[in-house]
């Protein structure tokens, strides 16, 4: 592919053109310098460590045959031979490069956005779930991975760089997909990781504070900016009319728009809610009214679970799927991490979820609260080499919400693990909250499980679908499903010799 081609519908200036740009072959887009090869487009990317545009003129040396900037560089140690392209914004560039380099593949899918601070993830897949029941192959993007036909890709970002994410959708197009759902993050609109491309559908779930601060969003206006920006991008808008936000997210829209929510004013509405308790199990159910009108069921607890779910409905809607098969995929749906339940007795609940700060933390716990457990146990710990203060929040958070708090190893990372529960410690003291403190997360879990009371909902926080344990800048293997099944088989095993 000419560079030529790479930079059609892209604002740019040629400062540098040592021939016409269709006579310059061009073998591969790179943002990396330790990448660039004989023939390649290198794109001068700002990071939070690095500026690609210190690496322009090795680059240029190394054989790239087009450098893509956005600030000045000294052309002087530019070889004359090399193309110099000059944009507003080389990260927006990356993305339009990045379609182009792989033949626009977004325009052979049908592409899902959703963003928002939580629901994410669980609503991706129960999208996907409800997709493939009914005859389409759906790819994703997530927090959680990539799946592209029968692979998976670990996810490094929620929102994955704009050539990855190209790079992606054509795979998805080769492998015989039909439709994209993808997690659409703040960052990955701020840093135009999302560009290049219109999504048929957006879809914004709600909007907190959070990802405030160094290297994220500089204030809460800014970050909603930020998710402003997918109804911009988008040719069908679906927004949370319960939100108290609602008139600021859809301010400024360029798409048709639709509501969904619990309020009469949403075009897809849930009503008639109800909690449902079973054997070691948790769920809820309602009836979708508005633009659609049949009941629905969830294993998965909370109001979250009626919101995230009836995303995934107002989505589906559009694919024409038909609501006796969007009842029997959302009654089968499980999301990894995401409120897990792990079933380890008929007497009471344990489960799984991501939940790794305060706002999360009480959320969760407020939500189980409205089940009536006979005792709410709380297992948790926090990260280190992160703020302090989300320690102190998150125990004051446990020990206000929770019945009993069992404190945990999280990813130490370079930090004393004992010195990370006594920040937590620290916050729970601000409350009346009963707690135990055991480092290795392994026995906190069989602490949990073998001081199990019937009724109790017992929640392991903070780890959800990860499966390692960062200790000292090195990952262990460590997932927490593994761990529940290993305490099972030794408790059954050290029965049994009671017994002899």
């Amino acid at each position: 592919m000419n560079l030529k081609q790479l930079l059609e519908g892209l604002d740019h200036e040629m400062i540098r053109q040592p021939s016409a740009p269709e006579n310059i072959e061009i073998s591969e887009v790179v943002m990396d310098s330790r990448k660039v090869a004989e023939g390649c487009v290198f794109v001068c990317i700002r990071g939070a460590a690095f500026d690609g545009h210190t690496f322009a003129a090795g680059a240029a040396k190394a054989g790239a045959a087009a450098l893509v900037i956005d600030s000045d560089i000294d052309l002087d140690e530019i070889p004359a031979e090399t193309a110099v392209v000059r944009t507003e914004n080389s990260r927006y560039a990356l993305a339009c490069i990045s379609a182009a380099w792989f033949g626009h593949p977004a325009r052979e899918l049908t592409t899902i956005g959703i963003t928002g601070t939580k629901g994410k993830t669980t609503t991706t897949y129960m999208v996907k779930s409800i997709l493939e029941r009914t005859g389409h192959k759906a790819g994703l993007i997530g927090t959680i991975e990539a799946i592209v036909g029968d692979k998976r890709y670990a996810a490094a970002n929620t929102t994955p760089e704009s050539y990855t994410i190209q790079k992606y959708f054509r795979e998805m197009v080769d492998a015989g997909c039909d439709c994209v759902v993808m997690e659409a993050s703040s960052q990955g609109f701020m840093l135009h990781r999302t560009a290049g491309f219109t999504f048929d559908y957006g879809i914004f779930t709600n909007i907190e504070r959070d990802h405030i601060g160094p290297n994220e969003h500089r204030d809460f206006e800014h970050y909603l900016e930020c998710k402003k920006m997918l109804l911009k991008q988008c040719r069908v808008g679906i927004v949370n009319r319960d939100d108290r936000h609602f008139d600021q997210i859809i301010e400024g829209h360029t798409c048709e728009l639709e509501t969904f929510g619990l309020s009469e004013e949403a075009d897809l509405r849930a009503e008639d809610l109800k909690l449902i308790r079973g054997q070691g199990t948790l769920g809820i159910s309602y009836h979708v009214r508005g633009l659609m009108d049949f009941p629905v069921e969830v294993d998965i607890p909370g109001k979250f679970s009626v919101y995230n779910s009836l995303t995934a409905i107002a989505i589906c809607r559009h694919f024409d799927v038909a609501p006796e098969d969007i009842i029997a995929a959302l009654a089968d749906i499980r999301v990894k991490g995401r409120v897990e339940l792990v079933k380890v007795s008929d007497d009471f609940t344990l489960m799984i979820d991501y939940a790794h700060n305060a706002m999360a933390l009480e959320s969760l716990l407020t939500t189980l609260r409205e089940y009536n457990p006979h005792r709410l146990v709380s297992l948790f710990g926090c990260g280190g080499n992160r703020s302090r203060e989300r320690r102190f929040e998150m125990g004051e958070t446990s020990g206000r919400l929770a019945d009993l708090t069992i404190i945990t190893s999280d990813n130490p990372r370079n930090e004393d693990p004992q010195a990370i529960i006594d920040d937590i410690r620290t916050g729970i003291s601000r409350t009346d909250g009963k707690y135990v403190e055991i480092i290795d997360r392994k026995e906190a879990i069989r602490y949990a499980i073998e001081h199990g009371e019937p009724g109790d909902i017992i929640i392991c926080a903070g780890k959800g679908h990860e499966t390692y344990q960062e200790i000292r800048g090195v990952k262990h293997d460590m997932d927490e499903r593994v761990l529940i099944a290993e305490v099972l088989q030794e408790l059954a095993e050290e029965g049994e010799q009671g017994e002899e």
